[in-house]
């Protein structure tokens, strides 16, 4: 499953894409949401976004929005430093919001498995 990874912090999203790729997921990354848009165009089997929350210009959460009013309703998942639940309350409609930790490598892979499932 070919999975779009977007982090402005490119440390912090090399590190996304090593906890996916070690789950057997293939990666594409993007570095701000312009970005993902063009890789969302050249990539047509991409099942899943997993977008950081805050980034320059368009953060995660504006990224998801512009992406729904264009008609795209990908998975989405949004990660955070801050609370996830009070994104999650914000945005009733995004699929999951995980906070960016360092139980990263255990919570993003499990809510993937529940996003896809579509448990959640």
């Amino acid at each position: 499953m070919q999975i779009l990874v977007v982090d402005d912090d490119l440390l912090a999203g090399e590190m996304t894409a090593a906890v996916l790729e070690d789950q057997g997921y293939e990666v594409i990354q993007a570095a701000d949401a312009v970005e993902a848009i063009d890789q969302l165009n050249r990539y047509p089997d991409i099942a899943l976004i997993v977008s950081d929350m805050n980034m320059p210009l368009i953060s995660g959460i504006d990224l998801f929005r512009d992406l729904r009013e264009q008609g795209k309703h990908l998975p989405f998942i949004l990660l955070t430093g801050d609370d996830p639940v009070q994104l999650q309350q914000q945005e009733p409609s995004l699929n999951a919001c995980v906070q960016k930790d360092f139980n990263l490598e255990y919570t993003l892979p499990a809510m993937i498995v529940q996003v896809m499932a579509g448990s959640i």
